[in-house]
């Protein structure tokens, strides 16, 4: 799947990563929470993206965007200049569970 389901709405944006900032657990196999969509933003240079169900790695050139399941196996692999931050998505919280969170931090 290419594009975000349509009752997804975004959570928080990582800071801006560059080859010499992105974190070891990004280059690592690691998964979006379970719930949780992920999308990679690429607005300088290229990156390589492998999930690990594929028997390729996708490449990815500014401007760039690709969508993560949540759960979903993969990594990146930088090999040059590159910009890019991971948008984290999920379904909007309902009023249940607005109420519960509210109760947890009183």
């Amino acid at each position: 799947m290419d594009v975000l389901p349509a009752d997804v709405e975004l959570q928080r944006t990582t800071p801006v990563f560059d080859e010499t900032t992105v974190p070891r657990g990004l280059l690592n196999d690691h998964r979006v929470a379970p719930g949780v969509w992920g999308r990679l933003v690429v607005s300088e240079g290229e990156l390589r993206f492998r999930f690990e169900d594929e028997d390729a790695d996708r490449h990815l050139t500014a401007p760039a965007t690709l969508v993560i399941a949540p759960d979903r196996l993969h990594r990146v692999v930088t090999s040059g200049p590159v910009r890019f931050v991971v948008e984290f998505y999920k379904p909007p919280a309902s009023d249940d569970e607005r109420l519960e969170d509210r109760t947890k931090r009183s």
